[in-house]
């Protein structure tokens, strides 16, 4: 990638990419030494590539770019059914330039700039919440608006319809016309979901997802928030973090300026409510008096700097447990006086725009909680009772790892004790992502994809 590349980046100078790879490092160390499986992405696509189907699938996802042209089209399709898994794998997210391509020709391969790239590559695939997310035990990949990142669900596609790690998965939602971006959708508690819609996530996209979560049965509540993301209010999650069932971190001066619509399940179709405030609606939404609001970035100066860094993109991973990245010092002051136990990881590449640790993991499922801490507020407890989360990781890796069967999915718990007791919302077992890409020498130490089994 190159300044001329640029404007394929969600970041806003081009990335030191090893000092990138130490933070990415950091993350997932972090994640693992408390509890976390992390799977990274690059791993589980080399596996599902070893399948006849998947390759197919895969391979043809990069035809359907109408920019190849028919000479050109035959030739990648010979060159990639002719390589291995892992080099396939390089190739899908890396992309293929015309000096690696040394049987090219034709019209379109000899009118390429030398900087043009035949395949393009995915180098916001770090960001993989934002091309699936899952609902209970139901997985849904996203639309994503921009046509430079079309590839970034059709590769999580591949790999949950044919990686061995996700037989018997149920889709809730496939991509389509309709725009969604999961970065968008947040669950607030079992059964409510709230969702942004702005540019990146349409009124169509949000329609297909409740019709599918309500047939389902996994929401009883749809909020739809109206967010204006012309400005740098990417998503819904980087301005609100769930931290606890009725407990969120946001920007005051956000919290209270965003609007809501209650949609619900009605026999005829469903019913959209006027706007009211967020926090209002999602209190009567969650049937609670009022959220507990953690009002991060009081300070008129260093608060929309905080926004900005991403600092409510956190990643709750137990619960009154969060990563977040240490540069947002304001942001872990205040969880740490409300009682959270935060991780503080590094991020100043990582996170030169948008992007914070909840953007880069993609949450699969988590364990449920045990039992209820002592005490009516959830986060005074010494010692978190911390649930297993795994996730799925945007990486380079040597090779892949043998992979144990997931263990059975143990039953949910009962809505009225989860709600009661405070604890997360997501109550079956799954997987969590995380990720960075890396070359196969920088993965020969083996220190930084090992599989950690937990619970």
């Amino acid at each position: 990638m190159t300044l001329r590349c640029r404007e394929r980046l969600l970041f806003d100078t081009m990335p030191w990419l090893s000092r990138a790879q130490q933070e990415h490092d950091a993350f997932t160390s972090a994640l693992r030494g408390h509890g976390v499986e992390v799977l990274y992405l690059t791993e589980l696509l080399q596996d599902a590539l070893e399948y006849e189907t998947a390759r197919a699938d895969a391979i043809g996802s990069v035809l359907a770019d109408p920019a190849l042209g028919e000479e050109l089209r035959a030739l990648v399709h010979d060159h990639l059914e002719a390589l291995s898994p892992e080099a396939l794998a390089q190739s899908l997210i890396a992309g293929l330039s015309p000096a690696e391509f040394r049987t090219g020709r034709g019209v379109v391969f000899e009118l390429l700039d030398r900087h043009d790239f035949i395949i393009e590559p995915l180098p916001n695939l770090v960001f993989t919440r934002d091309s699936s997310f899952w609902i209970g035990d139901r997985m849904a990949v996203a639309s994503l608006a921009a046509p430079a990142r079309r590839r970034e669900p059709e590769l999580l596609s591949v790999i949950y319809r044919h990686h061995p790690r996700f037989a018997g998965a149920r889709s809730l939602y496939q991509p389509g016309p309709e725009q969604v971006h999961g970065g968008d959708v947040l669950l607030l508690a079992p059964g409510v979901l709230a969702v942004g819609v702005g540019q990146r996530t349409g009124p169509a996209g949000l329609e297909r997802l409740c019709r599918h979560a309500f047939d389902a049965g996994l929401a009883h509540t749809v909020l739809a928030v109206p967010i204006d993301q012309r400005s740098q209010a990417a998503h819904l999650d980087t301005i609100c973090t769930v931290l606890d069932t009725g407990t969120v971190l946001m920007h005051p001066a956000v919290a209270y300026t965003l609007a809501a619509h209650t949609i619900l399940p009605r026999p005829d179709g469903m019913r959209v409510s006027r706007p009211r405030p967020f926090l209002e609606a999602a209190a009567q939404a969650l049937g609670i008096d009022r959220l507990r609001l953690i009002d991060a970035g009081l300070d008129p100066v260093s608060g929309p700097r905080e926004q900005g860094d991403e600092g409510h993109n956190a990643l709750v991973i137990a619960p009154g447990l969060a990563v977040c990245h240490e540069r947002n010092a304001e942001t872990i002051c205040l969880l740490e006086a409300a009682g959270l136990t935060v991780i503080a990881v590094p991020g100043s590449e990582l996170a030169s725009r948008r992007g914070g640790p909840r953007g880069m993991a993609c949450p699969v499922g988590r364990d449920p909680a045990a039992t209820a801490p002592a005490g009516p507020d959830p986060f005074h407890h010494a010692e978190p009772i911390r649930a297993l989360f795994r996730a799925v990781a945007e990486a380079g890796a040597a090779g892949a790892h043998p992979d144990a069967d997931v263990p059975a999915a143990p039953e949910p718990v009962p809505l009225p004790a989860a709600a009661a007791a405070g604890w997360p919302a997501v109550t079956r077992r799954g997987d969590l992502a995380a990720g960075q890409h890396r070359s196969s020498a920088e993965q020969q130490d083996g220190s930084s994809h090992e599989l950690a089994q937990a619970g």
